[in-house]
């Protein structure tokens, strides 16, 4: 329940950061804080108490108590894709900063060039 609370309290965070900031370098930690967030539920979803591992050696074994690996996978795969997104987003606020000389928002809106 605490880990949970800790979840819904980091995704609170990221949304505060992407909605009230206006720097673009906090809007996107503000995002990754919302991606780990989302990785953090998966996680949590997935875990059982005293679960063990799904490798299934003999048919006795079958009905043990089993942790479902899905919800680790797509853990993995969104930890990779979210990697990317940042990279891409980094990526775009430097070459705005080059263009623009400022990380504020306010101010390229005003620039228009």
């Amino acid at each position: 329940m605490v880990a949970l609370l800790a979840c819904m309290l980091l995704l609170l965070i990221g949304l505060y950061a992407v909605v009230t900031k206006r720097n673009i370098i906090r809007i996107i930690i503000g995002f990754s804080l919302v991606e780990y967030a989302v990785n953090l539920f998966f996680a949590l979803v997935g875990f059982k108490h005293n679960g063990i591992p799904p490798i299934i050696t003999d048919v006795a074994q079958s009905r043990s108590n089993f942790v479902d690996p899905v919800p680790q996978a797509l853990v993995l795969t969104a930890i990779v894709i979210g990697l990317a997104t940042t990279a891409l987003m980094l990526a775009l606020a430097m070459r705005i900063y080059e263009k623009y000389r400022t990380f504020d928002i306010t101010d390229i809106r005003r620039l228009k060039g």
